[in-house]
């Protein structure tokens, strides 16, 4: 089932591989930016030291549309006039990558891996915090990068009654900033938008924001050492923009000054005369002067761009359904009953529509059972339309358009940001959470759904795990079997192993597709009421493939299978699956034919094991182990021939027969690691 196809404005080429950006996140400590990078990251990120020593950064790769940027979280700044050996160490990066010039040839700690010098600057302004974190702005604008900033905990802003004029402010900066609250997600779809498209500006034209000067009376104090800075042999020995190695000679004796010493003592003579020149005509020692004309300029911006009030405030509503579904604290509340609200389709609606439906269909069919081979094949093409309606009318429509209408609402996509991480631990993106609860009910409907809101490694991994989720068809076999012969700790048991199962599977699928799969930006949009119109045409949009693509397969299998049986081939099939059932599950050799037969239906599969051992009270003939076991391997073996379809139509056949192999052999496993301690522990007893 085809994707619903996106449309992103070509602005230029795009912007991957050789082409793609590279963007450093900055700021202060708990600004935000840890959480802006990991809503945005990938499902692994490369942690490297700079030039081995020092905190560590996080890298990695994050599609925006059709292009790509590397993201770099780097370990925060808190200001650079008094650079402590941290932040010096960032403020190389920023500056030179791993090419440092020449005055930083001679130290003992080069860069330890190849890190290009950032093209955009991401810089994350706490909104609560405005005034200090504009004091680090103004000194990063000295870096001659482009920039955009990212104005965090907005919604804690508007808590304080506190407005802030967003468009002012980035009029004022001269660079693009963006509102945000990153904890939620909200603003980063925008933030990082803006980002490629400033990415995209600066490799045309100097889009860095210019650097603000100091006061007028700072100035006239600071064109000596400005001179200095300006100087051949020192502009290209330190390879850094005019104004920021100023700021640096004048108000810090740390790395800049020192390194002038070393290198260039007659500079530095001239530069302590500079310095002592200011410090006369000055109130206050020049460093202390340009830290508060710094202050001062920052408080300015501040009272320009604020006011007290409640502009732009969201709707009471609003914000307490965005506590409910985005709140780190608690917004695991809304994701447990958006996931309450898909169980109850499943076991409640689903098998209301399905007892009210097909298991009519069934029970009309049920007395026509014809020994000729026209009627056998014709019973069994009716029962491929009988199985076809019992995925379309029970699972299919409810749940698709039950996700339609999550995704038209804006809920969905909420539920995908918080879950996000969770399923990082499977290789995999927070988008997946409901089509594996749909899975629940039926693996068709989330195929199709996974194949909606995934594509490439992500929609191959998700559909392969997505079928070792037990279906309401082998959930009610487990329920049935299993609770009268295991009892309820025994059914508890068997459904807690598909979350062992798909973790260790997903574990597995992360070797064979490795993790080159992008970091997401999750969007959160508006919430809105969905229109009938768009969710029936939505819905009938993911649906209707399934008569072309299930129905065939369906039909033919059942007509095939209805023939073997038919012609008494089932001794044969039973002799040729001895391996799999007498040997390796440790069953009766009978039960082959209903295992094979499985793969029409689940349900089909109980009713052929009370034929084939020709009693329905299975205590007589089998023991506990040997249900256990047969219940393990029903399972998570090959879930049906329509979900065989789906994969076929999503993955193609090479794929589509690695689930069938993968689904088998670790149906087998886990089958054998249930059954031999359980033998151990009936024969020790």
């Amino acid at each position: 089932m085809a994707s619903p196809a996106h449309a992103f404005p070509l602005h230029g080429p795009s912007l991957r591989g050789a082409r793609r950006p590279r963007v450093a996140i900055v700021g202060r400590t708990d600004s935000g930016k840890h959480s802006i990078f990991r809503a945005a990251a990938s499902t692994s990120t490369r942690h490297e030291r700079l030039a081995g020593i020092g905190p560590a950064y996080e890298e990695c790769q994050v599609e925006v549309g059709i292009d790509q940027i590397s993201l770099v979280a780097l370990p925060a700044v808190d200001g650079l006039h008094d650079l402590d050996a941290d932040a010096c160490v960032t403020l190389k990066y920023l500056l030179w990558g791993d090419r440092w010039p020449a005055i930083a040839g001679h130290e003992a700690h080069q860069p330890a891996s190849a890190f290009v010098a950032p093209d955009v600057l991401l810089m994350v302004i706490d909104a609560t915090a405005l005034e200090r974190d504009l004091e680090l702005a103004l000194e990063l604008m000295q870096l001659g990068r482009p920039m955009v900033f990212a104005l965090n905990r907005m919604d804690e802003a508007r808590g304080r009654r506190r407005f802030i004029n967003v468009r002012a402010l980035s009029a004022r900066l001269g660079a693009p900033v963006v509102p945000t609250v990153a904890h939620m997600g909200i603003g980063l779809a925008d933030l990082f938008t803006i980002v490629v498209r400033t990415a995209r500006e600066a490799k045309h034209a100097h889009a860095h924001p210019p650097a603000q000067p100091p006061s007028a009376h700072i100035e006239a104090q600071l064109r000596p050492i400005a001179d200095i800075a300006r100087q051949p042999e020192v502009a290209a020995a330190f390879a850094v923009p005019e104004s920021l190695l100023t700021q640096q000679l004048a108000e810090n004796d740390g790395y800049f000054a020192q390194e002038l010493r070393a290198h260039f003592p007659d500079h530095y003579a001239a530069l302590l005369a500079a310095r002592a020149a200011a410090d006369a005509a000055l109130p206050r020692p020049l460093a202390e002067e340009i830290h508060a004309d710094r202050h001062h300029r920052a408080a300015l911006l501040v009272e320009a761009v604020t006011r007290p009030g409640q502009e732009g405030e969201q709707p009471r509503w609003q914000r307490w359904a965005d506590d409910l579904f985005l709140h780190p604290r608690w917004g695991f509340a809304g994701t447990l009953a958006i996931f309450a609200l898909v169980l109850f389709f499943v076991f409640e609606v689903s098998a209301f529509l399905d007892a009210l439906t097909v298991a009519r269909l069934i029970e009309w069919a049920e007395p026509w059972q014809p020994t000729d081979v026209v009627g056998v094949v014709a019973r069994a093409v009716l029962e491929g339309f009988i199985g076809l309606a019992g995925i379309v009318i029970p699972y299919m429509i409810p749940l698709v358009l039950l996700l339609v209408w999550l995704e038209e609402s804006g809920i969905m996509h909420r539920v995908a940001f918080v879950v996000d991480r969770g399923f990082h631990r499977l290789g995999l993106h927070g988008g997946v959470a409901l089509p594996f609860l749909m899975g629940l009910g039926c693996n068709v409907p989330a195929l199709a759904a996974t194949a909606a809101v995934t594509h490439g490694r992500d929609r191959t991994v998700a559909s392969l795990l997505i079928t070792f989720l037990p279906c309401s068809a082998r959930s009610a076999i487990i329920l049935a079997v299993g609770g009268k012969y295991l009892g309820g700790f025994g059914v508890f048991a068997l459904f807690m192993l598909a979350p062992v199962v798909v973790s260790l599977v997903g574990k597995l699928l992360k070797r064979r597709y490795p993790e080159t799969t992008p970091g997401m930006i999750q969007e959160i949009p508006a919430y809105a009421v969905p229109s009938l119109r768009a969710l029936l045409s939505n819905t009938w949009a993911r649906s209707r493939d399934i008569v072309t693509i299930v129905l065939p397969l369906l039909v033919a299998g059942s007509v095939v299978l209805a023939l073997m049986g038919h012609v008494g081939m089932d001794a044969w099939i039973n002799f040729a699956l001895t391996p799999v059932t007498g040997w390796w599950l440790g069953l009766p050799v009978v039960l082959g034919v209903p295992i094979l037969f499985g793969v029409l239906r689940k349900e089909l599969s109980l009713l052929m094991v009370f034929h084939a051992l020709g009693t329905q009270e299975l205590a007589g003939v089998l023991d506990t182990t040997q249900i256990a076991t047969f219940l393990v391997f029903l399972t998570f073996y090959v879930p049906c021939v329509s979900t065989f379809a789906m994969m076929l139509k999503l993955l193609g056949r090479r794929d589509a027969l690695y689930s069938v192999v993968l689904s088998i052999g670790v149906a087998l496993a886990v089958a054998a690691v249930v059954r031999w301690p359980l033998e151990l522990a009936a024969w020790a007893l």
